[in-house]
């Protein structure tokens, strides 16, 4: 299977798993404890149909948004993620390179492995800095001031990893940062060369986020102790406030799921709000954000930019988050995948699939502009038993 023959999110996910070891390829891949929430963020857009208008003169669409003052050419974003040069040598260069040349924001993880400075040098898309909250509160306070000094536009806090989930799939290989597998994860690498020729003849794995602050157990951690022995579970509301007034621009909060706490979000400044059970990969059996996210925009919708990411893989669920009133969407690992599979290439495609599929959906849909999609286009997909529980949602 070649770059040429993927034409959606399950054919990236194919040659990715072909490419990469499988201890990586589970780690992109994996959810938390039975999976069940990463299973149903994408099932919960099937729940929903489109209801298209006709006739409308659609021989052009405008597919921007403005998010948090910054202006996307695409109501997609490529959400930070973390260890991108594990997937593909140019990680998080790959995935800039790619936003940039399609006009949307890109996102740099805390376990980035590219500097948010270089990044910012090389590409002038909006870029936002994702950070977790950390025991040493002046390392917190550093990172916010080196992305400042840097020109990231947004600061993007994941406030639903105070601790880490129990994903276990990389607890049966032993994934850690940098790698320390046990055996089983070490035969799989012997069965994929090609990955392990790339990963040495290229330039040393680093966290160059945190590399000078944090003590990684000498030189290997899990992920999950990372999240569970490094960040803070006592950061409360206070010190989220406190943040916010620090940054003085565009502050996010990722993880939001409820409606009380998107009010606080509003209540102390934040510009954004994105929903997100982090892919499934923290709590199973939370809620999936498509199916909060009508309840939570209805609430605030007017007052802070509210946006979602997780499980999305088309162009149709990107459309019924937009008319169900989100502001844009994070894609995650439908452009990871692509990473694996083919590095910046892989993601362009990935993107350039995505935009078609955008613009010829709003074209069926009769959506001139994404400020076209509303409620009106939405529908229970089984209406006997659900209409009545969709209306009051949506």
């Amino acid at each position: 299977m070649r770059l040429g023959q993927c034409h959606n999110f399950h054919d990236f996910r194919r040659l990715a798993r072909r490419r990469l070891p499988s201890p990586i390829f589970d780690y992109i891949d994996g959810g938390a404890d039975d999976e069940v929430t990463k299973r149903g963020n994408s099932a919960a857009f099937e729940r929903v149909d489109l209801l298209p208008s006709v006739l409308t003169g659609v021989a052009e669409v405008d597919t921007s948004v403005t998010i948090m003052g910054q202006r996307l050419a695409l109501p997609v974003y490529c959400s930070p993620t973390a260890l991108q040069r594990l997937f593909h040598h140019r990680g998080e260069r790959a995935v800039a390179a790619a936003a940039a040349k399609f006009g949307t924001m890109f996102g740099v993880s805390s376990l980035g492995t590219v500097s948010l400075e270089e990044l910012r040098r090389q590409y002038d898309t909006p870029q936002c800095y994702q950070f977790y909250f950390h025991k040493d509160r002046g390392l917190n306070r550093a990172m916010m001031s080196r992305a400042k000094e840097a020109g990231v536009e947004v600061m993007m806090l994941t406030v639903d990893s105070i601790t880490g989930g129990n994903r276990e799939r990389d607890l049966r290989t032993g994934f850690s940062i940098p790698m320390k597998l046990n055996a089983r994860g070490l035969s799989q690498f012997v069965m994929k060369p090609k990955w392990g020729i790339d990963y040495v003849t290229h330039e040393k794995f680093a966290l160059p986020q945190l590399d000078a602050h944090v003590d990684m157990g000498g030189g290997t951690i899990s992920i999950g102790r990372y999240f569970t022995e490094m960040l803070d579970p006592s950061m409360d509301w206070d010190d989220v406030a406190r943040m916010v007034a620090e940054w003085g621009g565009p502050f996010c909060l990722k993880g939001v799921m409820t409606v009380a706490d998107a009010r606080r979000a509003v209540g102390i400044g934040c510009a954004g709000i994105v929903l997100s059970n982090h892919g499934g990969r923290q709590l199973d059996g939370s809620r999936a954000p498509f199916d909060q996210l009508a309840e939570i925009v209805d609430a605030v919708g007017g007052e802070i930019d509210v946006m979602m990411d997780s499980g999305v893989q088309r162009g149709t669920h990107v459309l019924k988050a937009l008319a169900t009133g989100a502001k844009a969407v994070g894609l995650g690992r439908y452009y990871l995948y692509a990473l694996a599979a083919a590095g910046q290439p892989g993601v362009e495609r990935a993107l350039a699939l995505m935009q078609a599929e955008i613009v010829r959906d709003m074209k069926l849909m009769g959506a001139r502009s994404v400020a076209d999609l509303n409620r009106d286009a939405l529908r229970a997909a089984h209406p006997i038993g659900a209409a009545a529980r969709l209306s009051a949602a949506i």
